[in-house]
């Protein structure tokens, strides 16, 4: 593509590294880290505490870096990096708040829940200029997470090489044809999907995801804000079709049960050894695989609707929070923005973990691989062609899920896929849990 410029980033804007250096005219300290912590030199300004997670991509070297060029830029700034024993971050951030402990700054944590309780700083519009969608995630027309990046969740990782064994010209831009396409790469012995879940469940969703954005929030966006108002339900005939088509893959063999067992980086690992043949996963894959030697075996498509019409889920945050109530407040803050709109990060944040940096002025580096050009090029297109809408399960604004439904919501899609509930059965039990949750 010639371009990787967002098209909302295509209006002239002031060079993001100049305005981040003429906000922090500060001199630089030196910074020691051992053990999950940062801390920079000099002052007694207190030290601030960083929830961070780790995963294959967002490696202790990389947090540690990337904190690093902030505290370098803030004398007496001290930052100590907590880590969440599982990519559930948010659970863990309840059991710190629970216990006294809850972070100075967070990241990627679902602020539904904390924000209604005040827990989370709200961002003021002044502090909010340099993000492309300053609105993003608002729960209560308030900001609580720093709208930083555009993930598309999910789209599909194919292997270009078994596609091609069994005769598939092209990746499947129908419904029908993606059932096709399984049934041939099962009667030759390869293993459709790879779907884990394990201590990671979040990677079990993401079909359901992928259903729900065609079948369900294609037709109506606003799903999740009327399910909040009481319009629809779980129960509903389109969300039951989205459970029942996750499933069916299931149930056909298209999806391997036992590889739900499977952690988040064990399921990764395996797609990439070569079992399986297509990977439904969140953009940040296209990482891991441009640093694998398979690189261009690697194709990517969306999950196809009935019509073949373009449709992709997406979600737009994901950023950094502030606990409220933080001694340090205004340093937590600092750190907060400066980390978030570092263009050292922000590029780590592109080759590391193929985010989309939402950031006026903002342009991915030139270094990019083939798997994240090609992924970020569909995601043009949908904005332009085809239709972008919410990730199921992954929103945090007054759309997200209740606070308690997400575990649940993970649950009951593997329920879904390891034949313990039916579709009709676990659309039910959904209805049930949040009328429970909603009383309490």
């Amino acid at each position: 593509m010639t371009s990787r410029r967002h098209p909302a980033l295509a209006r002239p804007s002031t060079i993001l590294a100049a305005s981040v250096a003429a906000a922090l005219l500060l001199s630089a300290c030196s910074v020691a880290g051992g053990s999950g912590t940062q801390t920079s030199s000099g002052g007694d300004s207190g030290t601030i505490t960083f929830l961070t997670f780790e995963t294959p991509n967002l490696t202790p070297a990389y947090w540690n870096a990337a904190i690093e060029r902030i505290t370098d830029q803030y004398p007496g700034m001290k930052v100590k990096r907590l880590v969440s024993p599982t990519t559930d971050r948010t659970s863990y951030a309840k059991q710190l708040l629970a216990s006294g402990q809850f972070p100075d700054v967070m990241i990627a944590v679902t602020p539904a829940g904390f924000a209604q309780a005040g827990d989370l700083y709200a961002w003021q519009p002044q502090e909010l200029t340099q993000f492309e969608v300053p609105d993003g995630g608002a729960i209560g027309g308030k900001v609580y997470q720093l709208p930083a990046n555009t993930q598309t969740i999910p789209m599909v990782y194919y292997r270009k090489s078994m596609f091609a064994k069994v005769g598939i010209a092209a990746p499947p831009t129908t419904y029908s044809q993606l059932l096709a396409d399984s049934a041939k790469l099962k009667a030759a012995g390869i293993t459709p999907f790879q779907v884990g879940g394990g201590s990671d469940p979040f990677a079990a969703v993401l079909p359901l995801s992928a259903t729900v954005a065609t079948q369900v929030y294609r037709n109506d966006p606003n799903w999740m804000v009327d399910r909040h108002a009481g319009k629809v339900k779980f129960s509903d005939p389109d969300f039951v079709d989205a459970l029942n088509r996750v499933g069916t893959l299931a149930a056909d063999g298209y999806i391997d049960r036992a590889g739900l067992s499977r952690n988040y980086a064990d399921s990764q690992k395996a797609f990439l050894d070569g079992d399986g043949a297509m990977y439904p996963m969140g953009i940040w894959f296209a990482s891991a695989a441009d640093a694998s030697p398979i690189k261009s075996d690697i194709g990517v498509f969306a999950w196809p609707t009935d019509d073949g019409k373009l449709v992709m889920p997406a979600y737009t945050g994901g950023g950094l929070e502030v606990n409220a109530h933080s001694k340090n407040l205004d340093m937590a803050k600092k750190f907060a923005l400066a980390f978030q709109l570092d263009r050292t990060n922000l590029d780590a944040n592109v080759m590391d973990d193929a985010l989309f940096p939402a950031i006026k002025g903002y342009t991915p580096p030139s270094t990019t691989g083939p798997v994240f050009d090609e992924s970020y090029a569909l995601y043009q297109k949908a904005l332009t062609q085809g239709q972008v809408v919410k990730a199921f399960s992954w929103e945090s604004g007054d759309d997200a899920l209740l606070p308690g439904m997400v575990n649940v919501v993970y649950g009951t899609v593997e329920d879904v896929m390891l034949g313990r509930k039916t579709a009709k059965a676990a659309a039910a039990y959904l209805d049930s849990e949040w009328t429970e949750q909603s009383n309490n």
